[in-house]
């Protein structure tokens, strides 16, 4: 049986991974890389049955080293025919311009068929190749490379429990995770056990946060804060993420080290801190110890929210990194609570409608209502339990935005994707 340190550990090893674009179009990619070579052979049709929320996250996301193509028969296409399922989330980081006609080839040929999956789960796909009177199928549920079925001509290769009931099945056990436990362990760990995982994450995020300011992405979200607002840490914190948020949903090569099954996530919960601990100069150890604490009360929330939602996950991420800024900052246990029931009190409930530039916004206004219930909670001067969904204690407030989300925001999901399927 581990100890909560090596669980909290596990749990850091498991959810920070590199990944190469929007984690949805490339867990599309990945699974249908996997199909074909479980099917030997490039496929004479290919059907697509994605849930509501894959539908929703793939629609209006460029994925990377494609030629600028977007949508799910194009994420399919790109996977199957030129990436490499053995790379994971970064399936498609080996593609080269020469292989991409045969991609656009395919696609122009309208052998990819895509129909909406009925599932209680949210993250849910299954992939169906077809060659002659061979098959294969590839199922993924929960999360992006949780491959739970594979088939080859009806034969059974891979069954694993697909539970659409249990979200967090196949991960490290999370019921362990609280506030004031993340906080102990981000200053106890030994540095040498959590540098080898966080440190990607401070090397991948800042690249791509630094190409997002450095060339033209998306809608620009960065450049334009940094041209407009007063130059500050706030505004500093906010450009930064936004900007690496605005590079890779537009295509970007840079891989992200992602928190919660998100990349935007992932930046959202390190840039700011990173911004932090340059802004006042403070050692790398810090660093470290604060990015632990940020990326463990992040992943808390989100555990009990589910890898995708109607409820932007920005709102999480940005509630970490605001609490691991407390932290930075000397604050008590109280003061990081509050920073996150005040986070939570302020923006929770700003809706995902997908993967897209307006991401990059999202993150911004996410950034600034963690960095001011931050603010509020150095100064003492927070909401009260009572205050709409704010309770007594920061666990039972976290649960019941936990419960908002998950439950409360199923019809919610349910009428954005309408809405954006709609003409």
């Amino acid at each position: 049986m581990m100890t909560r340190s090596e669980t909290y550990t596990a749990i850091l090893k498991e959810e920070l991974v590199p990944a190469l674009g929007c984690t949805e179009p490339i867990a599309l990619a990945y699974a249908a890389a996997e199909c074909r070579k479980i099917l030997g052979a490039l496929p004479d049709r290919v059907d697509a049955e994605c849930s509501g929320n894959i539908i929703k996250n793939v629609k209006s996301v460029i994925i990377p080293n494609s030629g600028g193509l977007k949508g799910i028969e194009a994420a399919v296409a790109t996977g199957m025919i030129v990436g490499d399922p053995s790379l994971g989330l970064e399936v498609l980081s080996a593609v080269s311009e020469e292989e991409l006609p045969s991609v656009r080839e395919y696609l122009s040929e309208g052998r990819i068929r895509v129909s909406l999956l009925r599932t209680g789960a949210s993250l849910h796909f299954i992939i169906r190749m077809h060659k002659g009177d061979d098959s294969a199928l590839v199922e993924v549920i929960h999360q992006h490379t949780n491959i739970v079925r594979e088939e080859r001509n009806g034969e059974i290769l891979l069954a694993r429990d697909g539970s659409a009931e249990d979200m967090n099945q196949s991960l490290t056990d999370r019921s362990s995770l609280n506030v004031a436990d993340i906080i102990e362990y981000g200053e106890t760990v030994e540095l040498s056990t959590i540098a080898p995982i966080i440190e990607p994450q401070i090397e991948c995020n800042t690249a791509i946060c630094e190409e997002g300011l450095r060339n033209k992405w998306g809608s620009n979200i960065g450049q334009y804060l940094l041209d407009t607002r007063s130059q500050d840490f706030l505004t500093t914190a906010k450009a930064v993420a936004a900007a690496g948020s605005d590079a890779r949903m537009s295509g970007c090569v840079y891989p992200v080290v992602i928190n919660s099954g998100s990349g935007n996530q992932g930046i959202t919960v390190s840039i700011p801190v990173i911004e932090f601990v340059k802004h006042n100069g403070m050692s790398h150890e810090k660093l470290l110890r604060a990015l632990a604490i940020s990326n463990l009360i992040a992943i808390h929330q989100k555990t009990k929210i589910g890898r995708l939602s109607a409820y932007c996950g920005a709102v999480n991420a940005a509630c970490g990194a605001a609490a691991a800024i407390t932290w930075l900052q000397g604050g008590s246990q109280e003061q990081i609570n509050e920073t996150i029931s005040n986070t939570l009190a302020t923006i929770s409930g700003m809706v995902c409608d997908g993967a897209k530039p307006s991401c990059a916004a999202k993150i911004s206004l996410a950034v600034e209502a963690a960095l001011m219930g931050h603010d509020l909670a150095m100064e003492n001067d927070n909401f009260l339990p009572g205050d709409g969904i704010v309770k007594e204690n920061v666990e039972d407030t976290i649960s019941g935005v936990g419960e908002i989300a998950s439950k409360g925001m199923a019809s919610t999901d349910e009428s954005i994707l309408s809405v954006m399927v709609s003409e």
